[in-house]
């Protein structure tokens, strides 16, 4: 295992370099746009939602042939109960993803000049924020599966434009993802979230991830399948 670590597999690091650039990404344009946008908190969200969807797109896109471009355990773990993934390499997948999303928030610190090390003071908490996250996870997991039925090569962009909605109708602004949710407590800037916060925004996202798991699995039943 000692020397896995020294040389990850070509999908682990995939994994990890996809969640990094992602969190980049996610942390890096909160931090512009709120510079840019004047205190206009719409401009602010704008000048972040945008680069997150098309960021996914790429990753997806260049990532998805080497590791399936999940960048996310929720969505990790739902394809360990599809039996596409088994569950060492699901647990190998998350601490990747934890890992380079940590890797991606310090790199976006670093390029802003701003203290590496932080703990986000922004509260995201309570019954309506949990559910818009059980809601964001559930709809980015419906999407992937679905998607994947119907056209296969379009996820990243099915991915991409779903997130980029769900930024601006869900009341958490569409985490959707347990390691962009650690990694985010680590910055206290525009995409932050309080540490405390964290680990309720991390039960909703995967109960949600596995409730689509099981509504896609019935709803994508081969046609022959549900009539017979």
């Amino acid at each position: 295992m000692g020397i896995a670590i020294i040389f990850p597999q070509r999908k682990w690091f995939a994994e990890f370099i996809g969640t990094a650039f992602l969190l980049a990404t996610v942390v890096g344009s909160g931090i512009m746009a709120e510079q840019l946008a004047g205190g206009n908190v719409a401009i602010a969200l704008l000048g972040n939602t945008l680069p997150t969807g098309a960021i996914l797109v790429v990753l997806i896109t260049m990532l998805g042939p080497i590791s399936g471009a999940h960048f996310n355990p929720a969505v990790s773990v739902v394809f360990a109960l599809r039996k596409e993934l088994s569950w060492d390499q699901c647990g190998i997948y998350v601490l990747f993803q934890i890992a380079g999303g940590i890797i991606g928030v310090w790199a976006a610190h670093l390029m802003f000049d701003d203290s590496l090390l932080q703990f986000s003071t922004k509260a995201r908490t309570g019954g309506a924020q949990w559910f818009a996250e059980a809601v964001a996870t559930f709809g980015l997991v419906f999407t992937i599966l679905a998607t994947l039925k119907a056209r296969a090569d379009a996820v990243a962009m099915a991915v991409g434009l779903y997130i980029t909605a769900a930024y601006w109708f869900t009341a958490s602004t569409s985490f959707a993802n347990p390691a962009v949710t650690i990694a985010r407590g680590l910055s206290d800037t525009f995409a932050g979230i309080r540490p405390i916060d964290v680990p309720g925004f991390v039960v909703a996202q995967l109960v949600a991830g596995v409730l689509a798991w099981l509504v896609c699995k019935w709803l994508l039943q081969d046609q022959g399948r549900v009539q017979g």
